[in-house]
């Protein structure tokens, strides 16, 4: 297995920059996953093509406001983007630039409205900053942080992002990133989907750095996903255990909830009640236990959501449909279009 297995090209003109509007406008590519043949579609015609009997399962994970800009000691600005709590008084950070940054250090986030000190850096991981109080932090984010579109967009956060970059049912802050899939869903859907008789269950992943760092190994099997933390209610572990007892399909909105099923489901044997921190890497020869189907955007050349769906639909047709969906103009990344795999 090489990194150069999950490559594909794309113009640069196919990247989403803003996203559909309204929300359920974009369009959706509906994927066998057995015969890899696909349909043409748009997401209005999702419940068309979901079972009376499916489960649709939704990551209800809140983008918090993570970028912020600091000034160090010796006057120099740089950005620093909260990843995600270290400690009782701490949060692992990046910071740009920030290559002569040294322990100790101290710096004033947002023009004195908050001040921390860098304690020490490990290998590749993140920085971590040190607060007084980092009960705190939350709050001051967002009030003075912004909502952390990514970089690929090559545009500065807007007003519209802030509502935009938040699927319609957000509710538990904590992601540094969207859960993409979801972003498409509006109130209209959702009646749809319920008047079908399709029943919506809750988790919560909070997506983190670990999802975009780049593989930088030859051998993606080499590479290390920093985990994710989540919560599974018992509600909804009874819910979907009863489903699965029942032989009904269980639909994963996202490789987030993707993730966030089969982790558990690999952990316990079933759906259990839980919270912790999911570092499941799922590459292909990977054997699927909880997920019947998935709704996904359209990923990164070699990033591990590629490879996800790789092992979910088998990387050749994956690699087949990307290469249609390029022919056909569909919109790529977070803001993009989305596939239907079942």
């Amino acid at each position: 297995m090489h990194i150069s297995d999950f490559d594909y090209e794309l113009p640069p003109d196919l990247i989403a920059r803003e996203p559909a509007r309204p929300r359920d406008a974009s369009r959706m590519m509906v994927l066998n996953r057995l015969t890899g043949q696909w349909i043409d579609s748009t997401f209005l015609q999702l419940p068309d093509f979901l079972e009376p009997s499916d489960v649709l399962i939704i990551n209800d994970t809140r983008v918090i406001r993570a970028r912020v800009r600091g000034r160090l000691e010796n006057g120099r600005e740089v950005e620093v983007f909260f990843a995600n709590p270290a400690g009782p008084n701490s949060w692992e950070v990046l910071v740009r630039p920030g290559r002569r940054i040294r322990p100790g250090d101290r710096i004033t986030l947002a023009d004195g409205a908050l001040e921390a000190t860098f304690g020490e850096k490990f290998g590749d991981a993140p920085r971590i900053l040190v607060f007084q109080n980092s009960g705190c932090v939350p709050e001051f984010l967002e009030r003075h942080g912004q909502i952390p579109i990514p970089p690929y967009l090559e545009r500065d956060a807007t007003l519209a992002d802030a509502t935009e970059y938040q699927t319609v049912y957000a509710n538990s802050p904590g992601a540094v990133a969207a859960p993409t899939a979801g972003l498409h869903f509006t109130e209209n859907i959702f009646e749809k989907i319920r008047a079908r008789g399709i029943e919506i269950v809750k988790l919560t992943l909070h997506v983190g750095i670990g999802t975009f760092i780049p593989v930088r190994t030859d051998d993606p099997r080499e590479h290390i996903l920093k985990p994710e933390r989540f919560e599974l209610s018992a509600e909804s572990a009874d819910r979907l255990n009863a489903a699965r007892d029942a032989g009904r399909r269980l639909i994963a909105v996202g490789t987030t909830s993707t993730r966030t099923l089969e982790y558990i489901s690999q952990k316990h044997g079933r759906f259990e009640a839980t919270s912790g921190e999911a570092d499941l890497f799922i590459l292909p020869g990977y054997e699927f236990k909880a997920v019947n189907g998935m709704l996904t955007n359209f990923h990164l050349p070699r990033s591990t959501l590629i490879m996800l769906i790789s092992a979910f639909a088998s990387r050749e047709k994956i690699l087949d449909a990307y290469r249609h969906a390029v022919e056909a103009r569909y919109r790529f990344y977070s803001y993009g279009d989305c596939m239907l795999i079942c």
